[in-house]
Formats: structure tokens, sequence, C-alpha cells
């Protein structure tokens, strides 16, 4: 099994194979917006803007888990995103990432790289916070809370995994490398 062997749902229901993304470096995140790391949706959308004629691919999805912080429907979410922030890359349909409705995808994510790494005092003690707040993380390989991110390079294996602190401009050198 490897992660072009996975389906998800667009924003209009239907579903997609990620073999679709197959040959380009993804960058998967978790996402919500009304949460304090919203603005990182900036930094993703440069990102995006910089890399993707280079093959980097930003694949979005909403997740209403951690504090209720992604109300709406897709297109309510969709419409927040590309308003506010201008989104240009693929926003999915909300899904779940932890506990017994966690989408397949994640659950393969989470054994590919169980944990982050926290740089800095100041993101370990805010992750510290966090985590006490997440009531759907039960597991040492959960996902902590909104904008975990993943990159995956070309071949479909999941090389990293960011924390919600992590600024999206601190992941380009990784990027980079793998284009």
């Amino acid at each position: 099994m490897n992660i072009y062997d996975f389906k998800v749902k667009n924003r209009e229901g239907k579903e997609i194979s990620l073999k679709e993304y197959e040959g380009k470096v993804l960058l998967i995140v978790n996402t919500a917006t009304g949460c304090g790391f919203t603005p990182q949706y900036e930094g993703l959308e440069l990102l995006y803007e910089k890399y993707h004629n280079n093959g980097l691919e930003i694949l979005d999805f909403p997740c209403d888990q951690f504090g209720h912080q992604a109300p709406g429907t897709d297109d309510e979410i969709h419409e927040f995103c590309t308003s506010r922030y201008n989104t240009q890359f693929e926003q999915l349909s909300k899904i779940e990432v932890n506990g017994d409705n966690e989408h397949p995808l994640y659950t393969y994510l989470k054994e590919k790289k169980p944990n982050e790494e926290i740089n800095g005092i100041k993101n370990k003690m805010a992750m510290k916070a966090i985590e006490k707040l997440s009531t759907t993380c039960t597991k040492d390989n959960d996902i902590k809370w909104n904008f975990t991110k993943f990159l995956v390079d070309r071949e479909g294996n999941v090389l990293y995994r960011y924390d919600p602190t992590c600024n999206p401009m601190d992941m380009e050198k990784d990027i980079v490398k793998l284009l």
C-alpha cells in the first residue's frame, strides 16, 4: 500500500484517487477556518504560487475535530479561504483525522510519520497547551491540532510531519529539495 492507493472526496463530493497526483510533491494539511493558525493559509498559498509550476500540490482537508474551528459546509469553507486568503490550491471535503471515523489516508500518514519534530521552546510550550485542549488526540501518533502538515515526495513517500506551530515558509527548504 502507498499514498496513491487512497481515494478522497473533493469539495463537490466526487471521489478522486490520489494516483492523480503521482509524480508530484504533496503537502497534505488538515485545516480550520476559525483557528489561531488559520493565517497559515497565507504561507501555504505563497508556497503554492511559488512552486506549483515545479510540481508542488497542496491538499487541504478541512477538519472540525479541534475546538469545532471548521464550521460550515465545504462550500462555505472554500468561500472563506478564497475570499480572505486567495487560496488556489486543492481544497477537499471535510474529514476526520483521529478516532473511529478518521479517514484511512490519515491513518496511513500517521503510521508513516507518527510524530512531528517541534522546534523551539516557544513552539514546544504552545504544543503542550494545545495537546491539553485536544479531546480527539488519544494516541501518541494522533494529530494534535489543526494545521498539522505532511510532506510527500514524488514517489509517494511520506518524509516529513510538521506540527501546527510550524510556519509554512519554514518548510520551504524541504520542499525545494524534493522538487
